[in-house]
């Protein structure tokens, strides 16, 4: 393995992690934004109200983008799995 190829891998690691979790923090950070607008309006200061929100949503969200996670993550895995094979040869 050259270096070249060492750095294009870890690369498109950190693609592929980013994308994978983008949706994920997106949704976070829409409902926390939202959750920190009313709770500027309202008053209130409960934490738990800013949590149960963001774990809905992350729940909400990996449900929905699971099928397109686990696609990425398995042409990612078969990628690196057909360079080892082509490294021994067989």
């Amino acid at each position: 393995m050259d270096s070249s190829f060492a750095l294009y891998l870890g690369r498109h690691t950190l693609e592929t992690a980013l994308m994978l979790t983008t949706p994920i923090l997106v949704a976070c950070l829409v409902v926390g934004v939202v959750i920190t607008l009313l709770q500027a309006v309202t008053s209130i200061r409960d934490m738990t109200l800013a949590v149960v929100p963001k774990l809905l949503a992350l729940g909400v969200v990996a449900l929905l983008f699971s099928s397109w996670m686990l696609q990425v993550t398995l042409r990612f895995t078969l990628e690196i799995f057909a360079y080892m094979q082509s490294l021994g040869g067989g």
